[in-house]
Protein backbone atom coordinates (compact mmCIF):
# COMPACT_ATOMS: atom_id res chain seq x y z
CA UNK A 1 0.00 0.00 0.00
CA UNK A 2 0.80 3.59 -0.98
CA UNK A 3 -1.06 6.70 -0.09
CA UNK A 4 1.66 8.79 -0.97
CA UNK A 5 -0.13 12.08 -1.97
CA UNK A 6 -3.57 11.13 -0.37
CA UNK A 7 -4.82 13.68 2.26
CA UNK A 8 -7.12 11.25 4.44
CA UNK A 9 -9.25 13.25 6.87
CA UNK A 10 -9.09 10.78 10.21
CA UNK A 11 -12.52 11.56 12.51
CA UNK A 12 -12.31 10.44 16.05
CA UNK A 13 -15.54 10.12 18.29
CA UNK A 14 -16.19 8.84 21.85
CA UNK A 15 -15.50 5.75 21.52
CA UNK A 16 -13.11 5.97 24.05
CA UNK A 17 -12.28 1.73 24.71
CA UNK A 18 -10.89 2.07 20.69
CA UNK A 19 -8.33 4.68 21.06
CA UNK A 20 -5.45 2.42 21.97
CA UNK A 21 -6.48 0.06 18.60
CA UNK A 22 -7.19 3.03 16.58
CA UNK A 23 -3.34 5.10 17.32
CA UNK A 24 -1.72 2.59 15.60
CA UNK A 25 -3.27 2.71 12.24
CA UNK A 26 -2.98 6.37 12.21
CA UNK A 27 0.62 6.40 12.55
CA UNK A 28 0.22 3.52 10.18
CA UNK A 29 -1.26 5.22 7.22
CA UNK A 30 1.46 8.51 7.46
CA UNK A 31 4.18 5.39 7.39
CA UNK A 32 2.28 4.69 4.45
CA UNK A 33 2.51 8.58 3.47
CA UNK A 34 -0.82 9.86 3.80
CA UNK A 35 -1.29 13.08 4.84
CA UNK A 36 -3.35 12.75 7.88
CA UNK A 37 -6.17 15.16 8.67
CA UNK A 38 -7.40 14.82 11.77
CA UNK A 39 -10.56 15.60 13.12
CA UNK A 40 -12.55 15.14 16.48
CA UNK A 41 -15.60 15.07 18.08
CA UNK A 42 -16.49 17.06 21.65
CA UNK A 43 -16.45 14.38 23.24
CA UNK A 44 -13.11 13.05 21.82
CA UNK A 45 -11.95 16.75 22.84
CA UNK A 46 -13.32 17.18 26.21
CA UNK A 47 -13.85 13.58 28.11
CA UNK A 48 -11.42 12.15 30.29
CA UNK A 49 -12.34 8.03 31.26
CA UNK A 50 -10.49 5.64 32.54
CA UNK A 51 -8.63 5.03 28.95
CA UNK A 52 -6.76 8.23 29.04
CA UNK A 53 -7.02 12.40 29.18
CA UNK A 54 -8.63 14.25 26.69
CA UNK A 55 -5.72 16.17 26.80
CA UNK A 56 -3.60 13.62 26.46
CA UNK A 57 -5.04 12.39 23.43
CA UNK A 58 -5.59 15.80 21.97
CA UNK A 59 -1.60 15.93 22.23
CA UNK A 60 -0.82 12.78 20.43
CA UNK A 61 -3.09 13.54 17.81
CA UNK A 62 -0.88 16.81 16.91
CA UNK A 63 2.43 15.05 17.39
CA UNK A 64 1.14 12.09 15.11
CA UNK A 65 -0.11 14.38 12.69
CA UNK A 66 1.82 17.30 12.67
CA UNK A 67 -1.25 19.36 12.55
CA UNK A 68 -3.79 20.88 15.07
CA UNK A 69 -7.12 18.28 15.15
CA UNK A 70 -10.23 20.37 13.47
CA UNK A 71 -12.56 20.59 16.40
CA UNK A 72 -15.21 22.92 15.10
CA UNK A 73 -18.50 22.76 12.28
CA UNK A 74 -16.58 26.19 10.91
CA UNK A 75 -13.33 25.00 10.74
CA UNK A 76 -14.23 21.91 9.07
CA UNK A 77 -16.47 23.23 6.49
CA UNK A 78 -13.25 24.06 3.63
CA UNK A 79 -12.72 20.36 3.50
CA UNK A 80 -15.12 20.27 0.63
CA UNK A 81 -14.58 23.13 -1.94
CA UNK A 82 -11.31 24.82 -0.59
CA UNK A 83 -9.37 21.85 0.47
CA UNK A 84 -10.92 18.30 0.00
CA UNK A 85 -9.64 15.04 1.32
CA UNK A 86 -9.21 12.35 -1.05
CA UNK A 87 -11.53 9.88 1.43
CA UNK A 88 -12.56 10.56 5.35
CA UNK A 89 -11.92 7.65 7.93
CA UNK A 90 -14.43 7.40 10.92
CA UNK A 91 -13.00 5.75 13.18
CA UNK A 92 -14.04 4.69 15.82
CA UNK A 93 -17.69 6.06 15.07
CA UNK A 94 -19.88 5.78 17.59
CA UNK A 95 -23.80 5.03 17.25
CA UNK A 96 -24.48 7.94 18.46
CA UNK A 97 -22.61 10.02 15.45
CA UNK A 98 -23.65 7.25 12.82
CA UNK A 99 -27.26 7.52 13.47
CA UNK A 100 -26.61 11.26 13.17
CA UNK A 101 -24.79 10.66 9.73
CA UNK A 102 -27.11 8.02 8.84
CA UNK A 103 -30.06 11.00 9.28
CA UNK A 104 -28.18 13.76 7.68
CA UNK A 105 -27.81 15.75 10.56
CA UNK A 106 -24.33 17.69 10.37
CA UNK A 107 -23.88 19.34 14.24
CA UNK A 108 -20.10 17.69 14.53
CA UNK A 109 -17.09 18.77 12.52
CA UNK A 110 -16.89 15.13 12.16
CA UNK A 111 -19.99 14.80 10.42
CA UNK A 112 -19.27 17.64 8.81
CA UNK A 113 -15.95 16.67 7.50
CA UNK A 114 -17.75 13.68 6.16
CA UNK A 115 -20.90 15.67 4.28
CA UNK A 116 -17.85 17.42 2.76
CA UNK A 117 -16.08 15.05 1.45
CA UNK A 118 -19.61 13.29 0.28
CA UNK A 119 -20.05 16.44 -1.86
CA UNK A 120 -17.02 16.05 -3.28
CA UNK A 121 -17.96 12.31 -4.75
CA UNK A 122 -14.74 10.96 -2.22
CA UNK A 123 -15.21 7.87 -0.28
CA UNK A 124 -15.84 7.74 3.36
CA UNK A 125 -14.77 4.89 5.16
CA UNK A 126 -16.58 3.54 8.51
CA UNK A 127 -15.23 1.70 11.34
CA UNK A 128 -18.25 0.93 13.72
CA UNK A 129 -17.84 1.13 17.32
CA UNK A 130 -21.10 0.53 18.60
CA UNK A 131 -23.05 -1.14 21.89
CA UNK A 132 -26.33 -1.08 19.89
CA UNK A 133 -25.35 -1.81 16.44
CA UNK A 134 -27.75 -5.44 16.47
CA UNK A 135 -30.16 -3.37 18.00
CA UNK A 136 -31.77 -0.02 17.71
CA UNK A 137 -28.86 1.34 15.90
CA UNK A 138 -29.11 -1.27 13.23
CA UNK A 139 -31.17 0.79 11.14
CA UNK A 140 -28.90 3.19 10.51
CA UNK A 141 -25.75 1.02 10.16
CA UNK A 142 -28.12 -0.56 7.19
CA UNK A 143 -29.04 2.66 5.91
CA UNK A 144 -25.00 3.32 5.69
CA UNK A 145 -23.95 0.12 4.27
CA UNK A 146 -26.45 0.99 1.30
CA UNK A 147 -25.05 4.48 0.66
CA UNK A 148 -22.96 5.23 -2.23
CA UNK A 149 -19.42 6.33 -0.95
CA UNK A 150 -19.70 4.74 2.21
CA UNK A 151 -17.24 1.53 2.75
CA UNK A 152 -16.71 -0.20 6.14
CA UNK A 153 -13.77 -1.75 7.86
CA UNK A 154 -14.74 -5.30 8.25
CA UNK A 155 -17.05 -5.96 12.15
CA UNK A 156 -17.97 -8.42 13.74
CA UNK A 157 -19.50 -8.42 17.67
CA UNK A 158 -16.95 -7.83 20.06
CA UNK A 159 -18.56 -9.58 22.92
CA UNK A 160 -21.64 -11.69 21.89
CA UNK A 161 -22.47 -13.13 25.34
CA UNK A 162 -21.97 -9.92 27.60
CA UNK A 163 -22.66 -7.22 25.32
CA UNK A 164 -25.39 -9.19 21.88
CA UNK A 165 -25.92 -5.88 20.42
CA UNK A 166 -22.44 -4.47 20.27
CA UNK A 167 -20.50 -4.15 16.99
CA UNK A 168 -16.92 -3.26 16.73
CA UNK A 169 -14.71 -2.42 13.85
CA UNK A 170 -11.37 -4.68 12.99
CA UNK A 171 -9.04 -1.19 13.29
CA UNK A 172 -6.45 -3.07 12.07
CA UNK A 173 -7.78 -3.44 8.85
CA UNK A 174 -8.52 0.15 8.14
CA UNK A 175 -5.29 0.98 5.90
CA UNK A 176 -6.30 -2.44 3.59
CA UNK A 177 -10.22 -0.85 3.48
CA UNK A 178 -9.10 2.75 3.04
CA UNK A 179 -7.16 1.38 -0.21
CA UNK A 180 -10.14 -0.82 -1.33
CA UNK A 181 -12.32 2.89 -0.77
CA UNK A 182 -10.19 4.75 -2.98
CA UNK A 183 -10.93 2.33 -5.82
CA UNK A 184 -14.46 1.97 -5.11
CA UNK A 185 -14.51 -1.05 -3.78
CA UNK A 186 -15.91 -2.46 -0.54
CA UNK A 187 -13.30 -5.00 1.36
CA UNK A 188 -14.95 -8.80 2.22
CA UNK A 189 -16.04 -10.06 3.89
CA UNK A 190 -17.22 -6.83 6.04
CA UNK A 191 -19.04 -9.52 8.64
CA UNK A 192 -15.98 -10.97 10.59
CA UNK A 193 -15.48 -12.99 13.71
CA UNK A 194 -13.84 -10.37 16.34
Amino acid sequence: MDFKGKKIGFGLTGSHCTYASVFPQIEKLIELGAEVVPVVSYTFMNTDTKFGKADDHMERLRVLTGREPIATIVDAEPLGPKEPLDCMILAPLTGNSMSRLANAITDSAVLMASKATIRNGKPVVIAVSTNDGLGLNGVNLMRLMATKLMYFVPFGQDDPIKKPNSLVADMTLIPETLENALLHKQIQPVLVAR
